[in-house]
C-alpha cells in the first residue's frame, strides 16, 4: 500500500493541478478511489489528472475536489502564483497596499481624499483597465480606487479592486473590500453585486450566487446567473436564461456577449460538442479585450476536447496577445498549457506552447 501511494504521489507529467491534488491527496492520507467518492467524481477520471491524461477545465470538479480535500480552490490551483515577471511583481504588491488600507478601516465616502473629478478620472482608468484585461495598468490606479470616496465611486473602486484581488488569488482581501463598499458606500451598486457573485463562483457556490444575484437583471448578472445553473448541473435552465437575454440584446456587442456566455455554459457543462456550435456564432472582435481572453481560453479548451489541439494552441496565443497578464494567470489557461504540448504533433507550434508554459513558471 505504501508503495502504491508513493505512485500515486509523483505525478511528474501532471498539470499544475494534477501536482497539487497529488499532494493534498496523500497529505489528506486518501486514497484516489476515497477521494473520488468524497468528490463525486470517476476514479479514472482523478487518476487520470493526477498523472497528466487528464486536465482540469471546469468550475464544478475543481470546486468538488477542493471541498473533498476541505481546501479553499486556490490551493489546488497554486493561487496566488509566484511572480512572473516585474508585473506581476507589481501586482502582488497590491495584497499589500489593500492589507493596510483595511487595517486602517477608516471608510468615508462623504470624507472624499480629492476632488470628485480627480476620482472620476482615477475610476476611468481602472474601467478602460480592466475592460482591457490590463492588470497592471489596473493595479496602478488600485491604491486610487480604495481610498475614501464619493459613495457612487468608491463601490465601483471597491469592486474593481476585489475582482483584481480575486483574480490573483487574494479572495480573503476581495470579501472584505467587498464588504467595506457595501458598508461604507450605502446603496449597493451593481457592480458590488456582480464581483460578490463572481467570487461565489469562484469559490465553487453557484447556489449562493444565484441567492445574491436574484432578481438582479442590470449587466452582467443574468449572464453571471445563467453560468451559475450550468455549474450546479441546470444547464436547460442556463439555455432559457440566454434565450431571454438574446431576445432583448440590443446590438451587435451585445449579441456577442451572450454567444460568449453561451460557449462559457456549454464548457461549464461538460458539452463540449455544443460548445463547439455555439462557437461558431461568437464574434471575439466585438468583446472586451478581458472578455474575449477568457472567451478565447474557453474556445481553447472546445478544441482540446474535440481533438483539435492544433486549433486550440492557436487559441491560446490568441489570448496570450490579447491580455498577457490576465492569461498567464487563468488557472484553465495554465492547465491546457501543461496539457497540450505533449499531444501536439506539429514540433513548432508544440515548441511556442512550451514557450508560453515556461513564461506561466509551468515546469
Amino acid at each position: 500500500m505504501r508503495g502504491e501511494r508513493q505512485r500515486e504521489y509523483d505525478p511528474p507529467a501532471a498539470g499544475p493541478i494534477g501536482r497539487a491534488l497529488a499532494t493534498w491527496r496523500v497529505r489528506r492520507g486518501l486514497s484516489q478511489r476515497a477521494l473520488s467518492e468524497r468528490a463525486g467524481l470517476e476514479t479514472s477520471w482523478v487518476s487520470a489528472v493526477e498523472t497528466g491524461r487528464e486536465w482540469v477545465d471546469r468550475r464544478r470538479p475543481l470546486a468538488a475536489l477542493a471541498s473533498a480535500l476541505r481546501l479553499d480552490v486556490g490551493e489546488l490551483t497554486g493561487q496566488p502564483y509566484s511572480p512572473l515577471n516585474a508585473a506581476h511583481a507589481d501586482l502582488r504588491a497590491v495584497a499589500h497596499r489593500v492589507r493596510r488600507a483595511l487595517a486602517a478601516d477608516q471608510p468615508g465616502p462623504d470624507n472624499a481624499t480629492g476632488p470628485r473629478r480627480e476620482l472620476e478620472e482615477f475610476v476611468t482608468l481602472a474601467e478602460a483597465a480592466e475592460a482591457a484585461g490590463d492588470e497592471h495598468g489596473l493595479a496602478l490606479v488600485v491604491p486610487t480606487l480604495i481610498e475614501d470616496q464619493a459613495a457612487d465611486l468608491h463601490s465601483r473602486g471597491h469592486a474593481m479592486a476585489a475582482g483584481l484581488l480575486r483574480r490573483l488569488g487574494y479572495r480573503d482581501l476581495a470579501w472584505l473590500l467587498l464588504h467595506r463598499a457595501a458598508r461604507a458606500g450605502g446603496a449597493e451598486t451593481g457592480a458590488v453585486r456582480a464581483e460578490e457573485v463572481r467570487l461565489l463562483l469562484e469559490l465553487g457556490l453557484p447556489e449562493d450566487a444565484l441567492v445574491r444575484a436574484k432578481q438582479a437583471e442590470e449587466a452582467p448578472l443574468p449572464l453571471l446567473k445563467a453560468f451559475a445553473h450550468a455549474m450546479a448541473g441546470r444547464p436547460g435552465r442556463a439555455a432559457s436564461l440566454l434565450d431571454a437575454v438574446a431576445e432583448r440584446a440590443r446590438n451587435g456587442d451585445e449579441h456577442a456577449m451572450v454567444a460568449a456566455a453561451r460557449v462559457a455554459v456549454a464548457v461549464e457543462a461538460g458539452d463540449f460538442g455544443a460548445a463547439a456550435d455555439c462557437a461558431t456564432a461568437a464574434e471575439p472582435q466585438r468583446l472586451t479585450p478581458a472578455a474575449r481572453t477568457a472567451l478565447l481560453v474557453r474556445l481553447a479548451a472546445t478544441a482540446a476536447r474535440t481533438g483539435r489541439t492544433d486549433e486550440a494552441a492557436g487559441h491560446l496565443e490568441q489570448a496570450e496577445a490579447t491580455a498577457p497578464l490576465r492569461f498567464l494567470l487563468d488557472p484553465f489557461a495554465r492547465e491546457l498549457l501543461a496539457a497540450l504540448p505533449a499531444r501536439i504533433t506539429d514540433t513548432e507550434i508544440a515548441g511556442r506552447l512550451r514557450e508560453t508554459a515556461q513564461r506561466a513558471g509551468i515546469p
